[in-house]
């Protein structure tokens, strides 16, 4: 959450009043040594990060708060073990420079940040846009992910609500939705879904006995994928762990995951998702967990499934709790089994979504 002390403020005024006069500041006032350049670069991005904005050289501001002294603490240690002198005070401005001139250079900051983050999802939106006319579909899930990410980081230090937030919002939404159209237009259409479901089902039976191969350190996508596997298409499914890159499959192995696999991701789908999606089944309990697994593995909150945080976090402790990706398999499949009971009987008995 941004460490605004002034957003939610007890007398009701909004960001956009003006700040009282004795409102207490953060300074940091430091001297850096002119060599190496690197070292003055790093402290500036440091500085940039927590959302510090300079006053005048070699003072720089944030709003007074615990949060944002322990950070303005961990920089002025990092100045002096380079060579460096900084030190931070608690200020309040009586003349000259006024609290409203502050603020404003806060807001005028962060808005060159919402700018750029705007004008970068606006260009991938008119690109994915234009791709539907010349059939080379652009599917910039990455671009994207690093967007959101970006966007929260900048919203987390807007501590003054700058103007620009709404417009990167919304040029980051725009790019979502052109790249989901892309994505379902990029789908290949089938047969009716007769004929769809025992082509299917005749496909994944000659699967039976491969040894499904994914690379190693498996993570939440290549879990999920390996229990429905298991649970779904050969119980006596066998697991092969190999190298991201290089790798070359022999004959009876089959790739999920991985590039150029058979199984991998589609579209803005992850491989769970097209797991799913092959078996030409429409049951709501794997629909409910592949919406779970696609927020955690593709962190674009596509379907803004509550579930996701706690299922990253278990997924996050068996990696932490165990190296070896057969046990992380073994761990999933009892975390993945216990969820598609619990969504299963939610659609049995017909409540809220599954």
């Amino acid at each position: 959450m941004p460490r605004n002390p002034y957003r939610a403020r007890p007398d009701g005024l909004s960001a956009a009043n003006a700040i009282p006069d004795g409102t207490r500041w953060l300074l940091l006032i430091h001297q850096l040594p002119p060599k190496p350049d690197y070292f003055r670069v790093k402290v500036g991005r440091r500085l940039q990060r927590v959302g510090a904005v300079a006053i005048k050289n070699s003072v720089y501001a944030l709003p007074y708060g615990g949060e944002a002294q322990e950070d303005l603490q961990w920089i002025v240690r990092e100045i002096v073990e380079g060579g460096g002198e900084a030190s931070v005070c608690e200020a309040s401005f009586v003349d000259g420079l006024t609290n409203d001139r502050v603020v404003a250079l806060f807001r005028e900051a962060r808005d060159r940040d919402y700018a750029a983050i705007t004008e970068e999802a606006s260009r991938i939106a008119t690109e994915v846009e234009g791709s539907a006319s010349t059939g080379h579909t652009v599917l910039p899930t990455g671009e994207l992910t690093r967007l959101r990410r970006r966007l929260a980081e900048v919203a987390a230090i807007d501590f003054f609500g700058a103007p620009g937030g709404p417009a990167a919002e919304g040029a980051i939404a725009r790019a979502q939705t052109a790249a989901r159209e892309a994505a379902r237009r990029a789908t290949p259409r089938r047969d009716g879904p007769a004929s769809r479901t025992a082509a299917v089902s005749r496909a994944l039976e000659s699967l039976r006995g491969c040894v499904w191969v994914t690379r190693r350190d498996v993570h939440v996508d290549r879990i999920a994928s390996a229990w429905l596997i298991r649970r779904f298409l050969d119980p006596a499914a066998r697991f092969k762990f190999v190298p991201a890159t290089g790798y070359a499959p022999e004959p009876g192995e089959v790739r999920f995951d991985m590039f150029d696999a058979e199984f991998t991701h589609e579209g803005d789908r992850c491989t769970f998702e097209t797991l799913v999606g092959q078996l030409g089944t429409d049951d709501p309990a794997l629909r409910a967990l592949g919406e779970i697994v696609h927020d955690v593995d593709c962190k674009d909150a596509k379907f803004g499934r509550v579930e996701a945080g706690g299922l990253a976090a278990l997924i996050d402790g068996i990696a932490a709790a165990h190296a070896d990706d057969a046990v992380r398999l073994e761990r999933g499949a009892a975390v993945f089994s216990d969820l598609y009971e619990h969504f299963a009987a939610r659609a049995r008995e017909g409540g809220p979504r599954v």
